[in-house]
């Protein structure tokens, strides 16, 4: 794939979320026109949790409207909350999955230059926003995670436009191939080695991919996508 559209640019303030009220930008909203993107990520897009969530290896989400056929299809309970803007993210994709974006691809937007840094690590934030426990989990599962920009060229991006692929330098990487990896076929010790040599890969991802094969076991995911009692 060498084109893809981002339908809308959705931004969001942090609000309480959830019954404990954590504080989370996950509600956004689509922005009607012209929108500056930095290095951290869009202009006026906030993060509850800036540990986690935001800055320069995730400055910008981005989501695939496929997924959410599915995902209605799997959950009609929740059928509803299945809509454009639904997983938080900031660009809205119509035409586009993780089976056609690779790690390191290079993607001209208007005057802005992204970088796909990473797919999405889901975390038990899903679990609130969609009132199930298991949402998260069933996101890491499926591989519907979307993915992060980073923003290596700043500039003025417009909603309705499309991205052009500049480079790939890990063809053989699609984030649906990462995915296996982190989550399915999780002990790939040639993969993993691969993946670990990447440049440009987030630290984070290193550091995951090193402690695997020198321990021969999967990180512990519960704090990630388990709800805090």
């Amino acid at each position: 794939m060498k084109i893809f559209t981002v339908s809308e640019i959705r931004t969001g303030k942090v609000k309480p979320l959830g019954p404990k009220a954590v504080p989370s930008g996950i509600d956004k909203h689509a922005v009607p026109g012209p929108i500056r993107a930095e290095a951290d990520g869009l202009i006026g897009d906030e993060q509850g949790d800036r540990r986690h969530h935001g800055g320069p290896d995730k400055a910008i989400h981005a989501y695939p409207t496929a997924h959410y056929t599915d995902w209605a299809a799997d959950l009609p309970d929740r059928a509803s909350l299945f809509h454009p803007g639904g997983f938080g993210e900031n660009f809205v994709i119509p035409d586009a999955t993780e089976a056609d974006i690779c790690l390191g691809d290079l993607w001209r937007y208007g005057d802005v230059l992204l970088e796909v840094s990473q797919g999405r690590q889901p975390c038990w934030r899903l679990n609130l926003r969609f009132d199930r426990p298991d949402i998260a989990w069933l996101v890491q599962k499926t591989g519907r995670t979307g993915w992060y920009f980073r923003v290596l060229e700043p500039g003025e991006i417009h909603p309705g436009g499309q991205a052009r692929l500049e480079a790939r330098p890990n063809a053989d990487w699609s984030l649906d191939r990462v995915s296996n990896l982190l989550y399915r076929d999780r002990m790939d010790m040639e993969a993993l080695t691969e993946l670990a040599a990447l440049p440009g890969l987030p630290e984070s991802w290193r550091r995951l991919a090193e402690r695997r094969i020198a321990s021969g076991q999967t990180e512990d995911w519960s704090r990630r996508i388990k709800t805090p009692d």
